[in-house]
């Protein structure tokens, strides 16, 4: 039997900008997704801490080094720039595989740089 367990997840990154016209998706700061183990287009859930939204997507990269959190298409009507967020990702795990399994928790500060994880 396989279990879906958090993978990793990006603890309290700052929405940075939205991109309505845009054909959808979440873009991470490339620094941010390496840490958290996270690939282009990638599904991804996110949670807004302001306004209590949960949303799926799929994760592209952004600038490295850029702290760059923008929700593009549809999902940028989940936040707003300022909005904190977190980013899960999940992945299924064999019984014996979750006995062993930590996930990869990032944290950031305020820039979205990271403090701690990864």
């Amino acid at each position: 039997m396989f279990r879906q367990m958090l993978r990793s997840k990006i603890h309290r990154v700052t929405v940075t900008g939205t991109h309505l016209e845009y054909e959808g998706s979440l873009t991470i700061d490339q620094d941010l997704m390496e840490a958290a183990a996270i690939l282009p287009y990638e599904a991804i859930i996110c949670s807004n801490m302001n306004n209590g939204e949960r949303f799926m997507t799929y994760a592209i990269a952004g600038r490295r080094g850029s702290g760059d959190i923008v929700l593009n298409g549809p999902t940028a009507r989940k936040a707003a720039a300022g909005d904190q967020i977190i980013i899960f990702c999940y992945e299924y795990y064999a019984e014996e595989e979750i006995k062993k399994h930590a996930p990869i928790i990032v944290r950031v500060n305020d820039k979205n740089r990271i403090v701690s994880g990864g």
